[in-house]
């Protein structure tokens, strides 16, 4: 049981008291899992609500490079 006592602690600190959260630390993590560690929704087709891709990261990637390239071709005329 000392060990339980002994594991790190969560570092987020409270907006209203700015006390501590006190909680364990999820193992790999700094905060507890009611802040956070470990949360968010699967990605990809895993998640309840993927449509269709347009969003997803690797689209935004695509998009990003495919408007510096524009960017580039422009500023050379």
């Amino acid at each position: 049981m000392q060990s339980a006592h002994d594991a790190p602690r969560c570092k987020v600190k409270s907006k209203r008291t700015g006390l501590p959260c006190r909680s364990p630390a999820v193992n790999g993590y700094q905060v507890c899992g009611m802040h956070g560690a470990g949360g968010g929704a699967p990605e990809g087709k895993r998640n309840g609500n993927f449509r269709h891709g347009g969003r997803t990261k690797d689209a935004n990637d695509a998009s990003r490079y495919v408007n510096e390239l524009v960017r580039l071709v422009r500023g050379t005329d």
